[in-house]
């Protein structure tokens, strides 16, 4: 058995990736805490959630006063730092640090070196490609820096894909593991949607980069669509929760629990992850969006020149289009007015998932790199 400290930084409950990697650990036996960052308080402060401990960290008065993430960070990492530190001297005795994303390892680097622990980095995202565009140059030319110089304290990586595996092993020697955003496997066979209207269904953040808010115009103000929208509260959730009511067939439905997604999205006839292929980090990335599709059989529709565009088009299980207003219109009315090509796709995204694409195989993966660190 590993006692596992894991560090967050988001209140854990909008996390399903690190919910099902720490679900996992926990039943194979391992023991669980989560150390997460609250920023906007909406949490208590200590939580157990299937047997996993959340402990969260709200905002000191120093962090409301710092005005941005950025210059928040830093204190951030200290508090989690602290935590783990206090954790551990009051009887939590963990044996490995598992930093989720670029935003958290600098604390977890602290306690390695204070401690002696194992250190895990589990980098759901490229930081430096994500934020590009979002901060100054010398923002991301940091965090760069950052990434490649703390990689070298790791004792194991675990990443998203293919593309974010090659990039750490351009960094350095340290075993990488793939864990894929794959979703259970709920539904043994296709069902076609019951809906009279044809319906897209979007979970997830919104963003300028993401085709928001013009796909809320596309569907808008296309006759025979529907489109349901969820999302976390961040980026542009606020305006497009305003912006939605501009259409009668768009709806806005918050943000949705864990167990809500797949139901939704098997009761819709489509999804989308339309992001901008000129994004670094997106020209690499998979998406949630993608599994949820598969596991429910239905169609996704994917911007081209992107590695999720690739495997969508390996799959056969969606639709590929440029990034622009036009090309994506036209997918919508073809999938809308092709009963049959839903049908086909969704088969196969679905016989995807089955064959490979789920979380019954890919938390072998993180299993065997706790067996490893054992």
């Amino acid at each position: 058995m590993v006692k596992v400290l894991m560090i967050l930084s988001n209140p854990f409950m909008v996390d399903p990736r690190v919910y099902k990697e720490a679900k996992a650990l926990v039943e194979a036996g391992h023991e669980v805490a989560v150390v997460v960052w609250d920023r906007r308080g909406e949490y208590s402060s200590d939580d157990t959630v299937d047997g996993i401990h959340v402990i969260r960290i709200h905002n000191s008065l120093l962090m409301r006063f710092a005005g941005t993430d950025v210059l928040r960070n830093p204190l951030w990492w200290r508090q989690a730092y602290k935590k783990g530190l206090e954790l551990y001297r009051g009887g939590y005795e963990f044996d490995v640090v598992h930093c989720h994303d670029l935003d958290t390892l600098q604390a977890g680097v602290w306690l390695k070196k204070k401690l002696g622990v194992k250190l895990v980095y589990d980098a759901h995202e490229l930081w430096g490609y994500l934020i590009e565009g979002d901060v100054p140059r010398f923002v991301v030319n940091r965090a760069f820096r950052m990434e490649e110089k703390l990689v070298q304290r790791v004792d194991h990586i675990v990443t998203v894909d293919e593309p974010f595996r090659l990039y750490f092993s351009s960094l350095t020697d340290t075993p990488v593991t793939i864990v894929m955003n794959c979703k259970d496997l709920r539904y043994d066979t296709y069902e076609p949607s019951e809906n009279d209207v044809f319906t897209l269904i979007y979970i997830g953040g919104m963003k300028r980069k993401r085709f928001f808010p013009d796909i809320i115009d596309v569907a808008g103000s296309l006759d025979g669509v529907r489109l349901q929208l969820a999302g976390k509260k961040e980026d542009l959730y606020h305006e497009m929760e305003v912006y939605a009511r501009r259409y009668n067939n768009v709806s806005f439905h918050g943000t949705l629990p864990f167990d809500q997604i797949l139901p939704r999205t098997r009761a819709a006839d489509a999804t989308f992850i339309l992001v901008d292929p000129s994004s670094s980090h997106y020209q690499r990335t998979l998406f949630n969006k993608q599994f949820e599709a598969m596991v429910c059989g239905r169609p996704i529709i994917v911007t081209k020149g992107t590695y999720a565009a690739k495997m969508t088009e390996e799959l056969e299980c969606g639709l590929t289009v440029d990034y622009n207003e036009k090309a994506i219109r036209e997918a919508i009315i073809r999938l809308r007015d092709d009963q049959q090509l839903r049908e086909k796709l969704g088969r196969n995204a679905l016989d995807a998932a089955q064959k490979r694409y789920n979380w019954q195989q890919e938390k072998k993966n993180i299993l065997k790199v706790y067996e490893e660190l054992a």
